[in-house]
């Protein structure tokens, strides 16, 4: 339940090649940087480059305040909004919103993907139409800075990583002001609710609940 093809259509990304190299997510991470690079100077009609390294589609939108660290990729019709800090390393898709106050750092970003008020998301993939509600953020270092373990009931599995935020499959709703712990795996169509701590693996068409109880959609 946690393959990048139990995860994501790969139908709404540039990143689909890329990821089809991949058996688990995460094991992408660490060469977002040199993929972007890479691809970069590939881009289609309508991409420029509007500084070294940096690439915004024509149509997308970026306010002045924000700022684009290198490498970066900024898809068709996307908001960077006021204040927003891509910090580098980040494929931003078509027609997604980097909001006020918005951190990204080593992330994919499917398609139609909102972060869109005061969101930190960090050595993360986010799914195709995923949503991050204000206040909710990627924790990707553990506090004993020992590498990252998904959990998913009594298996563990060994990711080999320092640095591993979230994995949100396409279409997951997170609520405002939660916290995906390092090593978070959410499956397509789940619901995680407000203010909740998430660990491990939620399956999808799941409702992850404040108190960490997992019901399925169909059980309501």
């Amino acid at each position: 339940m946690y393959t990048i093809s139990d995860l994501y259509d790969l139908d709404h990304t540039l990143a689909a090649d890329y990821l089809r190299g991949f058996t688990y997510p995460w094991e992408a991470l660490k060469g977002i940087k040199d993929f972007i690079l890479e691809l970069g100077p590939k881009l289609g009609d309508g991409y420029k480059e509007v500084k070294e390294n940096v690439w915004v589609h024509e149509s997308a939108t970026v306010f002045e305040s924000a700022y684009l660290g290198a490498p970066c990729i900024i898809g068709p019709g996307t908001e960077v909004r006021h204040g927003a800090f891509i910090r580098g390393s980040a494929l931003v898709g078509a027609d997604c919103v980097v909001g006020n106050s918005v951190e990204l750092k080593n992330v994919i970003l499917f398609d139609h993907v909102q972060t869109p008020h005061y969101n930190y998301v960090g050595d993360s993939i986010l799914g195709y139409y995923s949503h991050m509600g204000a206040g909710s953020i990627t924790s990707n270092v553990k506090s004993d800075k020992k590498l990252v373990v998904v959990h998913n009931g009594t298996e563990q599995m060994e990711t080999g990583i320092k640095k591993f935020g979230a994995m949100l499959g396409d279409h997951v709703e997170v609520g405002c002001n939660a916290v995906c712990n390092p090593g978070t795996v959410i499956g397509r169509n789940s619901n995680v609710y407000p203010t909740s701590c998430v660990r491990g693996v939620v399956p999808e068409n799941s409702i992850y609940k404040n108190n960490g109880e997992i019901i399925h959609k169909e059980e309501r």
